[in-house]
């Protein structure tokens, strides 16, 4: 499955969520360990809940960017 994961800068870390799996966070010094945390945070909360009947729900958010003038 492909997630689509939100990765913001925090004063003094990155956070990042998944829009699709409420609840699923990380949080990390430097945007690749925040990569790598949230990844893990995804399969974990994946098989709890697969572990608890629960229905893993389908990606179904979208990224992208939009251009603006500033």
């Amino acid at each position: 499955m492909r997630y689509a994961v939100v990765i913001e800068k925090a004063p003094s870390n990155y956070s990042a969520y998944v829009p699709d799996l409420p609840g699923c966070v990380a949080t990390g010094k430097t945007i690749k360990q925040t990569e790598r945390l949230i990844r893990e945070a995804i399969e974990l909360h994946v098989h709890g809940l697969r572990e608890d009947g629960i229905q893993v729900p389908d990606p179904t958010s979208q990224v992208d960017y939009v251009e603006v003038a500033a």
